[in-house]
C-alpha cells in the first residue's frame, strides 16, 4: 500500500506526477500549511522534517522528491521512466542533484541569482525535448520547479526558451492534467515565507 503526503503546488507535486505516470494505487493525504498539518505530533512520526513528500511504503515512509521519484521509477519499469542503463540511470541522478541543490534553493538567493541558474539549466537542457533523450523522472522534477518559477517571476516570453518549450510537453500529458486538476481543486496554499506566496495560480 502506497500512501503520499503532498500539499498542493508544493516540492511534492513531482511525487505526484510520478504517481500517476507509473497508475500505481494509492492513497492521497492533503496536507494544509495554513492548518500546520506538517507540525502535527501525528505527522512528525511520520516524517520528523515536517515536510513535503512523504510517500509511505507498507508503513515506511521515505521523503526526498528524488528519493520517491527513483523509487517508483524502479518498482515500475514498465513505465519506463529511467534508464536501463548505469550511466543513463546516472545522469538522471546527476540532474536531479542540480534540481534539488541548485535550482531550489536559488530564489531564497534572489531574482539576479535565479535567473543566472535556470539560465545554466535552460542551456544545459538545449533544444532536446526531454532531459535525457527520452522522458524520465529528471523531466518530472524539472517541470514541478519551472513551473512554479514562471509563474511567481511572470517571467518574459523568451527567457529561458528551452525551458519554456519543455514545459510546453509536459504540461499535455496525461498525468500533469490529471495533477493539475487534483490539485486545483483542492486548493494551493503555499506557506507565508514561500517566495511569492499568494501568486500560485495556473
Amino acid at each position: 500500500m502506497l500512501t503520499l503526503y503532498f500539499a498542493p503546488g508544493s516540492s511534492s507535486f513531482a511525487a505526484h506526477v510520478a504517481l500517476h505516470e507509473v497508475g500505481a494505487e494509492f492513497e492521497s493525504r492533503p496536507m494544509s500549511f495554513r492548518n500546520k498539518d506538517m507540525k502535527s505530533p501525528a505527522y512528525l512520526a511520520i516524517n520528523p522534517e515536517g515536510k513535503v513528500p512523504t510517500l509511505v511504503i507498507d508503513g515506511r515512509p521515505l521523503t526526498e522528491v528524488a528519493g520517491i521519484l527513483f523509487y517508483l521509477a524502479k518498482t515500475y519499469p514498465a513505465a519506463q521512466l529511467l534508464p536501463e542503463d548505469v550511466e543513463g540511470q546516472a545522469r538522471a541522478v546527476s540532474w536531479m542533484s542540480f534540481i534539488a541543490s541548485t535550482l531550489h534553493p536559488a530564489r531564497s538567493k534572489g531574482e539576479e541569482h535565479t535567473k543566472l541558474v535556470y539560465g545554466i539549466a535552460d542551456q544545459r537542457l538545449g533544444d532536446k525535448d526531454w532531459v535525457l533523450g527520452r522522458y524520465s523522472i529528471a523531466d518530472i522534477h524539472l517541470f514541478r520547479l519551472y513551473w512554479r518559477l514562471s509563474r511567481a517571476l511572470h517571467l518574459p516570453p523568451g527567457s529561458f526558451p528551452n525551458l519554456a518549450a519543455h514545459e510546453e510537453r509536459m504540461l499535455k500529458r496525461e498525468a500533469v492534467k490529471k495533477t493539475v486538476a487534483i490539485e486545483n481543486a483542492i486548493g494551493y496554499e503555499l506557506p507565508a515565507w514561500f517566495p511569492a506566496a499568494g501568486k500560485t495560480t495556473d
